[in-house]
Protein backbone atom coordinates (compact mmCIF):
# COMPACT_ATOMS: atom_id res chain seq x y z
CA UNK A 1 0.00 0.00 0.00
CA UNK A 2 1.62 3.42 -0.89
CA UNK A 3 -0.21 6.66 -0.49
CA UNK A 4 -0.17 8.84 2.69
CA UNK A 5 -1.97 12.10 3.57
CA UNK A 6 0.56 15.23 3.53
CA UNK A 7 -0.34 18.61 5.60
CA UNK A 8 2.03 21.13 4.84
CA UNK A 9 2.90 24.63 6.57
CA UNK A 10 -0.15 25.73 4.63
CA UNK A 11 -2.95 23.47 6.31
CA UNK A 12 -3.63 22.22 3.29
CA UNK A 13 -4.08 18.73 3.89
CA UNK A 14 -4.45 16.54 0.57
CA UNK A 15 -3.13 12.76 -0.36
CA UNK A 16 0.01 12.13 -1.94
CA UNK A 17 1.27 8.94 -3.85
CA UNK A 18 4.48 8.69 -4.83
CA UNK A 19 4.12 5.56 -6.06
CA UNK A 20 6.76 3.44 -3.87
CA UNK A 21 6.55 2.75 0.38
CA UNK A 22 10.20 3.82 0.74
CA UNK A 23 9.50 7.12 -0.66
CA UNK A 24 6.01 7.96 1.00
CA UNK A 25 8.35 7.09 4.43
CA UNK A 26 11.03 9.48 2.58
CA UNK A 27 8.13 11.94 2.83
CA UNK A 28 7.46 11.49 6.25
CA UNK A 29 9.48 14.53 6.15
CA UNK A 30 12.95 14.43 4.59
CA UNK A 31 12.08 15.03 0.83
CA UNK A 32 10.57 18.44 1.53
CA UNK A 33 11.64 19.65 4.57
CA UNK A 34 10.52 23.17 3.15
CA UNK A 35 6.88 22.13 2.68
CA UNK A 36 6.66 21.74 6.75
CA UNK A 37 5.24 17.79 6.44
CA UNK A 38 7.61 16.36 9.42
CA UNK A 39 5.35 13.39 10.79
CA UNK A 40 8.27 11.69 12.75
CA UNK A 41 8.90 14.00 15.78
CA UNK A 42 8.65 11.02 18.28
CA UNK A 43 9.04 7.44 18.65
CA UNK A 44 5.35 7.24 18.69
CA UNK A 45 4.93 9.15 15.36
CA UNK A 46 6.93 6.31 13.87
CA UNK A 47 5.26 3.38 15.54
CA UNK A 48 1.77 4.95 14.35
CA UNK A 49 3.01 5.56 10.77
CA UNK A 50 4.34 1.82 10.57
CA UNK A 51 1.30 0.35 12.08
CA UNK A 52 -0.80 1.63 9.52
CA UNK A 53 1.25 0.45 6.94
CA UNK A 54 2.25 -3.29 8.69
CA UNK A 55 -0.27 -5.65 10.11
CA UNK A 56 0.47 -7.03 13.12
CA UNK A 57 3.65 -4.46 14.35
CA UNK A 58 3.82 -3.26 17.75
CA UNK A 59 3.44 0.21 17.28
CA UNK A 60 5.96 0.85 20.40
CA UNK A 61 8.60 2.04 19.35
CA UNK A 62 11.73 3.73 21.18
CA UNK A 63 14.61 6.09 20.66
CA UNK A 64 16.33 4.19 18.99
CA UNK A 65 14.47 3.19 16.31
CA UNK A 66 13.89 6.22 15.53
CA UNK A 67 17.01 7.47 15.14
CA UNK A 68 17.50 4.24 13.33
CA UNK A 69 14.25 5.27 10.81
CA UNK A 70 15.59 8.89 10.07
CA UNK A 71 18.95 7.56 9.20
CA UNK A 72 17.12 5.61 6.60
CA UNK A 73 14.30 7.78 5.16
CA UNK A 74 17.28 10.81 4.71
CA UNK A 75 19.57 8.28 2.94
CA UNK A 76 16.67 7.55 0.79
CA UNK A 77 15.44 10.84 0.34
CA UNK A 78 19.15 11.89 -0.59
CA UNK A 79 19.02 9.01 -3.64
CA UNK A 80 15.90 9.74 -4.98
CA UNK A 81 16.76 13.02 -5.03
CA UNK A 82 19.97 11.71 -7.03
CA UNK A 83 18.07 9.53 -9.29
CA UNK A 84 15.77 12.42 -10.06
CA UNK A 85 18.58 15.04 -10.54
CA UNK A 86 19.80 11.79 -13.47
CA UNK A 87 22.89 11.51 -10.72
CA UNK A 88 24.51 8.60 -9.28
CA UNK A 89 23.72 8.03 -5.38
CA UNK A 90 26.28 8.46 -2.90
CA UNK A 91 28.27 5.28 -1.99
CA UNK A 92 27.48 6.09 1.90
CA UNK A 93 23.42 6.62 1.21
CA UNK A 94 23.84 3.49 -0.66
CA UNK A 95 25.31 1.85 1.91
CA UNK A 96 22.91 2.67 4.61
CA UNK A 97 20.19 1.64 2.26
CA UNK A 98 21.67 -2.04 2.14
CA UNK A 99 22.48 -2.01 5.74
CA UNK A 100 19.14 -1.98 6.57
CA UNK A 101 17.66 -3.96 3.75
CA UNK A 102 20.04 -6.64 4.92
CA UNK A 103 18.53 -7.12 8.28
CA UNK A 104 15.30 -9.36 9.17
CA UNK A 105 12.60 -7.70 7.24
CA UNK A 106 8.82 -8.65 8.10
CA UNK A 107 8.49 -12.98 7.61
CA UNK A 108 5.52 -13.98 5.68
CA UNK A 109 2.80 -16.25 7.86
CA UNK A 110 -0.06 -17.96 6.52
CA UNK A 111 -3.22 -17.60 8.65
CA UNK A 112 -4.96 -20.71 10.26
CA UNK A 113 -2.23 -22.79 11.58
CA UNK A 114 -1.86 -24.55 15.24
CA UNK A 115 1.62 -22.90 15.76
CA UNK A 116 2.43 -19.22 15.94
CA UNK A 117 5.72 -19.48 14.08
CA UNK A 118 6.14 -15.88 12.23
CA UNK A 119 2.65 -14.63 13.03
CA UNK A 120 3.73 -12.72 16.28
CA UNK A 121 3.65 -9.18 16.91
CA UNK A 122 6.30 -7.20 14.61
CA UNK A 123 8.91 -4.35 15.91
CA UNK A 124 9.78 -1.26 13.79
CA UNK A 125 13.10 -2.52 12.74
CA UNK A 126 11.58 -5.32 10.81
CA UNK A 127 9.56 -2.71 8.81
CA UNK A 128 12.50 -0.77 8.31
CA UNK A 129 14.01 -3.34 6.78
CA UNK A 130 11.35 -3.97 4.93
CA UNK A 131 11.05 0.01 4.02
CA UNK A 132 14.87 -0.81 2.41
CA UNK A 133 14.10 -3.74 0.57
CA UNK A 134 11.43 -1.61 -1.04
CA UNK A 135 13.98 1.33 -1.84
CA UNK A 136 16.45 -1.62 -3.46
CA UNK A 137 13.74 -2.56 -5.42
CA UNK A 138 12.70 1.15 -6.63
CA UNK A 139 16.11 2.58 -7.34
CA UNK A 140 17.10 -0.73 -9.14
CA UNK A 141 14.32 -1.34 -11.36
CA UNK A 142 13.27 2.51 -12.15
CA UNK A 143 16.56 3.81 -12.08
CA UNK A 144 17.21 1.68 -15.15
CA UNK A 145 13.88 2.64 -16.80
CA UNK A 146 14.89 6.80 -15.80
CA UNK A 147 11.54 7.08 -13.74
CA UNK A 148 12.34 8.59 -10.51
CA UNK A 149 11.01 12.38 -10.78
CA UNK A 150 10.29 15.12 -8.85
CA UNK A 151 7.81 17.04 -8.97
CA UNK A 152 8.07 20.02 -11.83
CA UNK A 153 6.50 23.03 -9.75
CA UNK A 154 9.19 25.32 -8.59
CA UNK A 155 8.18 25.53 -5.33
CA UNK A 156 7.57 21.67 -4.88
CA UNK A 157 10.57 18.79 -4.06
CA UNK A 158 8.24 15.87 -3.89
CA UNK A 159 9.63 12.95 -5.53
CA UNK A 160 7.73 10.07 -7.08
CA UNK A 161 7.90 6.74 -9.19
CA UNK A 162 6.53 7.96 -12.77
CA UNK A 163 4.21 4.60 -13.67
CA UNK A 164 2.11 7.06 -16.38
CA UNK A 165 2.85 4.55 -19.48
CA UNK A 166 4.30 6.96 -21.42
CA UNK A 167 6.44 8.03 -18.67
CA UNK A 168 5.65 11.68 -19.01
CA UNK A 169 3.97 12.44 -15.17
CA UNK A 170 5.45 15.87 -14.39
CA UNK A 171 3.55 16.84 -11.58
CA UNK A 172 3.36 15.02 -7.66
CA UNK A 173 -0.18 15.61 -8.15
CA UNK A 174 -2.64 16.96 -10.75
CA UNK A 175 -4.76 18.16 -7.62
CA UNK A 176 -2.38 19.84 -6.37
CA UNK A 177 0.67 21.30 -8.22
CA UNK A 178 -0.95 20.23 -12.16
CA UNK A 179 -3.87 22.39 -11.03
CA UNK A 180 -1.84 25.01 -10.10
CA UNK A 181 0.22 25.44 -13.16
CA UNK A 182 -3.21 24.97 -15.05
CA UNK A 183 -4.86 27.93 -13.24
CA UNK A 184 -1.49 29.94 -13.69
CA UNK A 185 -1.11 29.16 -17.46
CA UNK A 186 -5.11 29.78 -18.16
CA UNK A 187 -4.16 33.21 -16.00
CA UNK A 188 -1.65 34.34 -18.66
CA UNK A 189 -3.56 33.11 -21.77
CA UNK A 190 -6.60 35.18 -20.45
CA UNK A 191 -4.53 38.32 -19.55
CA UNK A 192 -2.65 38.04 -23.23
CA UNK A 193 -6.32 37.90 -24.99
Amino acid sequence: MTGQWLTPADGNRWYYDSGSLSLDFAHTGALDPTAGTEQLHSPADLGHWLAERVERLDPASNGRELADALLLREAIARVAHGFAARRGPSADDVDTINLYAATPDIPPALAGGKRQAGAGRLRAGQALSSIARDAVTTFSREAAENRIRECAADDCELVFVDESRTGSRRWCSMQRCGNRAKVRAHRTRARTN
